[in-house]
């Protein structure tokens, strides 16, 4: 899947750090079902899809509902008018998302290759680049993550969460620790959620 975007850059969520070097994009983007979400913050249909997607995303990847992250790997390719609200909708949105950089004409080439014309679109793709789905925005609201399982095995993906004999220790001392571990996380994540949103208005406040 890394070939898709050979010679291009895609930045992470927040910290706008830059996947760019071939081991880079093969380590975030190989041996996963890859979205490529075609959206944007202004849009209304995009708005009411939107909190779907991320919830759809959070329960196959976070690990406030699993041990291990589900192989999957999305890619938001923008339609927002400006570079500030692409960053304004990102920073709603999971921390493991990637992004095509604003303003980047490969957006373009995107959409005519994957026959996109409207928004929300979220085309589904194999680890070779194959097209599973056109567009999952409807399989999406009406299975929620049940679909994933679907995707996995038309992607037939080489099934990395098994239990390696190294890891059995650490399987077992977590799982007689989870239910701590998982309330210790869930206040985290509630005051990184609260941080956010004090940058964010912070961030507002200066600009405007």
């Amino acid at each position: 899947m890394a070939a898709l975007f050979t010679g291009k850059v895609l930045t992470g969520n927040r910290e706008r750090d830059e996947v760019e070097t071939e081991r880079e994009l093969s380590r975030a983007l190989e041996n996963k079902v890859l979205l490529l979400y075609f959206g944007s913050g202004q849009c209304p249909r995009c708005r009411r899809f939107s909190p779907i997607l991320k919830d759809f995303f959070l329960r196959l990847t976070d690990e406030f509902y699993v041990e291990r992250a589900s192989q999957l790997v999305l890619v938001y390719v923008s339609r927002d008018e400006t570079e500030e609200q692409q960053r304004a909708f990102l920073r709603t949105m999971p921390r493991r998302w990637l992004a095509l950089p604003f303003g980047d004409t490969f957006k373009r080439e995107l959409e005519l290759r994957f026959g996109v014309a409207e928004v929300p679109a979220v085309v589904v793709l194999k680890p070779t680049g194959e097209v599973i789905l056109d567009n999952a925005v409807e399989e999406i609201q009406r299975l929620g993550p049940a679909c994933f399982q679907n995707w996995q095995e038309a992607a037939e993906l080489v099934d990395r969460n098994f239990l390696l004999a190294e890891d059995f220790e650490d399987w077992s001392r977590r799982s007689l620790t989870d239910p701590l571990r998982r309330l210790k996380y869930k206040v985290e994540k509630r005051k990184e959620e609260e941080e956010e949103k004090k940058k964010g208005r912070k961030e507002e406040d200066e600009e405007s």
